[in-house]
């Protein structure tokens, strides 16, 4: 197999029994990933968005950008190809936005899975012409779901916890609570913190720090001698000392050590 086509994989997770719900940390790729779903349901979080996915639905995810998945205590399975640009066509790539991130078509589902049946058939016997065919199958399935449109509307499936984690994208830099939150949506908020987790796959308390970490890390990059405590404070985290605590535990190193880092290599 050569070195283009270790930018192209693909998996298949088939039949598998899922006792319990089982949610993945939050998580990104380097290369894009489509997932096709054959059987059962899961449950997407994409940025400050979540999808219900059900059989014959596929999630586009675009390289970098953070995701986690919550599978449902049910059988399930599903295929999934993550490949680099190469294999996309550029006739396709200024139209992908069309089929971010959940694309719900019932009309082509066996259209769909046929091609990744061939898909499967070839990675499984590659040679010196698979890369070529790689890039033949996944210019099919660009196409065919370009020509069809996308029949989940993006109101579809609306829930209050999707209305709040918009909300909370927005104001995360505030001083926001569980009880702050839950009453805006009139729940109480064990109620409103059950239903969250089991929508996202977050604890209320970890979503709001994953988001200003982010930011956290978007500033340091930028503002490279910016202080420590003004950052952590633009972010919406009062104490200096566990906003870098929780920096380094979710991305391996001290806010002032990846501050000193990045400029350096500016």
């Amino acid at each position: 197999m050569n070195d283009q086509i270790k930018e192209f994989y693909f998996d298949r997770d088939d039949e598998i029994e899922q006792i319990g719900k089982r949610t993945m940390r939050k998580h990104s790729h380097t290369h894009f990933e489509i997932y096709f779903i054959t059987k059962g349901n899961c449950v997407y979080f994409i940025e400050n968005k979540v999808y219900h996915l059900m059989p014959g639905d596929i999630i586009m995810i675009p390289a970098g950008v953070m995701h986690n998945t919550q599978y449902q205590n049910t059988v399930y399975s599903r295929m999934l190809i993550s490949c680099s640009d190469h294999f996309i066509p550029e006739i396709a790539k200024p139209r992908l936005d069309s089929l971010l991130h959940l694309y719900r078509n019932p009309n082509i589902a066996d259209e769909i899975s046929e091609i990744f049946k061939k898909i499967e058939i070839e990675y499984a016997n590659t040679d010196e012409m698979s890369e070529e065919i790689f890039k033949c199958y996944t210019s099919m399935l660009f196409f065919l779901l370009l020509r069809n449109p996308n029949l989940c509307s993006p109101q579809e499936d609306r829930h209050y916890i999707d209305y709040a984690l918009e909300y909370l994208q927005t104001n995360f830099t505030s001083d926001i609570t569980l009880s702050d939150i839950a009453s805006r949506y009139f729940v109480s908020p064990e109620h409103f913190s059950r239903v969250f987790k089991q929508r996202t796959g977050f604890n209320f308390s970890e979503y709001l720090n994953i988001l200003r970490l982010q930011k956290a890390e978007q500033m340091l990059k930028q503002l490279n001698t910016a202080p420590i405590t003004e950052i952590a404070e633009s972010c919406g985290f009062n104490d200096s000392n566990y906003f870098s605590l929780k920096f380094k535990k979710y991305f391996g190193v001290s806010p002032k050590r990846f501050q000193i880092h990045n400029k350096e290599y500016k």
